[in-house]
């Protein structure tokens, strides 16, 4: 596992070591904290997954709160860097009998362990903010997706002024302990883009609760 700190400008550095212990004390009341503020996301993010079909990677997977919303035809396979999470995961794909889920294991996103272009989509639902280098996760995640594919990003943008960036700062010296980043401007994904000839910004909009979150659908470009 990789200990580098964030990139970015004015972004809180975090450390795996900081994930991981962060996401093993929010695993026993994830779900209780989180899955209805994020439920909206997470049914944009899977509508769009089912919209594009075959083999998709979750990154950051957590404790699998979406995978019930992902259609049989979709094979999935999730990550996640904290197995106390993916414990609970487990469990809910064993519960509901999901077997479209191929797989879910412990992997560090930065450093993804799979094939160029296995996959026919990534999708990653509040992880961008999570991870110590964003750019290096989400070059990852085009290097694993085919020609044609898609790249599923939905994440809190923080806000630029106003009495919610007054908290968001605030939380943002907390980013160690909280495990991600309150602040993280849209500006680290649409500079990403534009610096890649190979992808294509398809949709941006903001989602439920309050257009606190922000829906991102990036295309890889066709083989020629």
């Amino acid at each position: 596992m990789s200990d580098q700190k964030g990139s970015g400008p004015g972004l809180a550095a975090i450390t795996n070591e900081n994930v991981e212990a962060a996401y093993a004390r929010w695993a026993p009341v994830y779900d209780k904290v989180f899955r209805l503020v994020m439920k909206p996301g997470r049914t944009a993010a899977a509508q769009a997954v089912n919209r594009l079909g075959g083999r998709v990677l979750d990154v950051g997977v957590g404790t699998g709160l979406e995978l019930p919303m992902f259609s049989q035809a979709v094979r999935i396979v999730g990550i996640d860097l904290s197995d106390p999470m993916l414990e609970i995961a487990r469990k809910r794909v064993q519960d509901l009998g999901l077997t479209n889920v191929e797989d879910l294991r412990v992997m560090d996103a930065m450093e993804l362990t799979f094939e160029d272009d296995s996959f026919d989509g990534a999708v990653a639902p509040y992880v961008i903010t999570t991870v110590p280098d964003p750019v290096r996760t989400m070059n990852e995640m085009a290097r694993v997706v085919r020609p044609g594919g898609e790249i599923i990003i939905v994440n809190h943008i923080g806000a630029e002024h106003g009495p919610i960036a007054a908290i968001e700062r605030f939380m943002g010296k907390r980013a160690e302990k909280l495990g991600w980043r309150p602040q993280f401007p849209w500006e680290i994904i649409g500079d990403w883009i534009a610096s890649r000839p190979d992808l294509e910004l398809l949709e941006r909009r903001k989602l439920n609760p309050l257009g606190l979150f922000t829906l991102a659908r990036i295309r890889k470009s066709p083989v020629a």
